[in-house]
């Protein structure tokens, strides 16, 4: 029963970063240019308190590790926010990179490199941490996978209005 309980709980907190990824999508949607101000004004306003109301829920799962499973969680935590943070200065590089080290957590053949630092330094992570450290670089790749379609449709948008602005000159 510990065991379903455990499992019950990681699943919870797994169904709340989906909630809130699915709201923040909703939020930035392209859809959501599309629709009169009114409209827009109000499914942000009920966003942005289901958002509330999403992060008011804890739920934790408090992982036992030995001190040489905590460093290494830190030493790969620290690696990902590295990378994180450098995301708005080169954001090509920056998707290469978490793609490399998304490429260490698994074991399906990856298309890419792997980081062989940050697989040896995942290996030394607990179980649990090892599965937590590949859902947060899947939810990251996912992020940026679905900001550059946005950047791409709004480039799209303005080439379109330069075009027709052109058009319009002749």
């Amino acid at each position: 029963r510990v065991e379903a309980f455990r499992d019950a709980a990681c699943a919870m907190e797994q169904e709340k970063e989906i909630l809130l990824e699915m709201i923040h999508n909703i939020q930035n949607s392209q859809d959501m240019r599309h629709i009169s101000e009114g409209e827009r004004e109000e499914l942000n306003l009920t966003a942005n308190r289901l958002m509330g109301r999403t992060l008011t829920v804890e739920v934790s799962v408090e992982t036992i590790r030995n001190a040489q499973q905590q460093e290494s969680l830190l030493h790969a935590t620290k690696m990902i926010d590295e990378i994180v943070n450098k995301l708005l200065d080169d954001l090509e590089d920056a998707k290469i990179r978490l793609m490399s080290l998304y490429g260490a957590c698994t074991s399906d053949v990856p298309a890419g490199p792997i980081d062989q630092k940050f697989q040896s330094v995942v290996i030394g992570c607990a179980i649990e941490d090892q599965k937590k450290i590949k859902r947060r670089l899947e939810t990251l790749l996912r992020n940026l996978e679905n900001s550059e379609k946005s950047i791409t449709l709004l480039e799209h948008q303005k080439s379109s209005v330069r075009q027709s602005c052109n058009s319009k000159q002749d």
